[in-house]
């Protein structure tokens, strides 16, 4: 990792006055942009669409998605990220491009130059080779300066939670991509994990229970939206009455066919994903100092991320820790919005940064 000695340059002062600061959460499944002063602007999934000869880009975003198992043979959907890491740098540049682009497009007679400060969480377990791309990926899509934080930090910033004092907090960010687990204090990761298994994971359990019970095969979106509609996970003296219908291929009969699925199908086809997450948290508790244990008794584990929205799924964690669990308000913009606050506290950002790209 790099030092820089920072000096005070004219054209950087200048291009500062008429470029927005910006805060991205690249997210597997979604990528949020949050603009210095504004708030949140963006919210559209982490999806491209492009010609798969000239390798021209077609949409991103949410039109780009629309796509998916729709478009014809010439033009390849892809998601440009993987369990939170770059999958394709040139389909992630030109999406960072984009957004980048939309935040300063004005309608004011003074135009806005598209040459920001950017701020970029990325997963807390990623190699120096996995940063540097995200760096590098900004800074092609017209960064003048990429500041990249951990998650889990981020995450706990967003959820207002005191990450500078002596005290631990437990954040359990349940994204697209990973799972991050931290203990955090000092403005800092004391102990954490970043696993692999998380929102991508629940989709592909459930496409796999409906083919294996049903021989019925489902594709990604509509799993993805039967896991928001109705996955969650109840007592067992609480009947699970949600349902939807689902539409997809008879792998028997190739033909189109339609199921009802419940949701205590889908708390069973997702238990195993749960599990794993719940285990890994316990071996985190496990391996805490008993200096931030108490801490963590007292203020209980805050969730964060798409996948703390499953109903049911605080419950499941606190009776495996034997703790409270409370979710984040708002959780799905927990680590865009702490990436927006770094923005506004600039020794916030120093202390915290892991590294910076110029």
């Amino acid at each position: 990792m790099r030092n820089f000695v920072r000096f005070v340059n004219p054209i950087d002062c200048f291009l500062g006055l008429f470029s927005h600061d910006i805060g991205i959460d690249l997210g597997t499944a979604n990528t949020l942009v949050y603009v210095r002063g504004k708030g949140i602007v963006i919210r559209e999934p982490s999806a491209v669409a492009r010609h798969k000869k000239t390798k021209e880009i077609l949409a991103i975003g949410t039109s780009a998605k629309r796509m998916y198992g729709r478009a014809p043979a010439t033009i390849e959907t892809i998601r440009p990220l993987r369990d939170g890491v770059i999958a394709d740098f040139d389909a992630t540049a030109a999406m960072l491009k984009h957004y980048i682009q939309k935040v300063h497009e004005s309608g004011t007679i003074m135009p806005k130059i598209p040459r920001p400060r950017v701020v970029i969480g990325i997963p807390s377990g990623v190699t120096d080779v996995e940063r540097r791309a995200v760096a590098d990926a900004a800074l092609d899509a017209g960064a003048r300066e990429a500041y990249l934080i951990e998650e889990p930090i981020a995450a706990a910033i967003g959820a207002k939670l005191p990450i500078e004092g002596p005290e631990g907090n437990f954040i359990v960010d349940i994204g697209g991509g990973t799972s991050e687990i931290a203990i955090i204090s000092l403005g800092g990761i004391v102990l954490g994990r970043s696993v692999r298994v998380a929102g991508d994971e629940m989709d592909e359990a459930i496409i796999n229970y409906v083919r294996l019970k049903y021989s019925l095969l489902l594709g990604q979106p509509t799993a993805e939206k039967v896991k928001i509609e109705i996955a969650g996970f109840t007592s067992k003296d609480q009947p699970a009455g949600k349902f939807t219908v689902v539409r997809g291929r008879d792998l028997e009969t190739g033909l189109p066919k339609s199921i009802k699925l419940t949701s205590g199908e889908i708390q069973e086809a997702l238990s195993t994903i749960i599990q794993e997450i719940v285990a890994n948290i316990v071996d985190t508790l496990e391996e805490t100092p008993p200096e931030l244990t108490s801490d963590i008794m007292e203020k209980g584990i805050t969730l964060a991320g798409g996948g703390s929205l499953i109903g049911g799924i605080d419950k499941v964690i606190s009776e495996a820790t034997k703790m409270p669990v409370w979710i984040a308000e708002d959780p799905l913009t927990c680590v865009v919005r702490g990436c927006g606050a770094c923005l506004e506290d600039n020794g916030l950002l120093k202390k915290i940064r892991i590294t910076k790209g110029l």
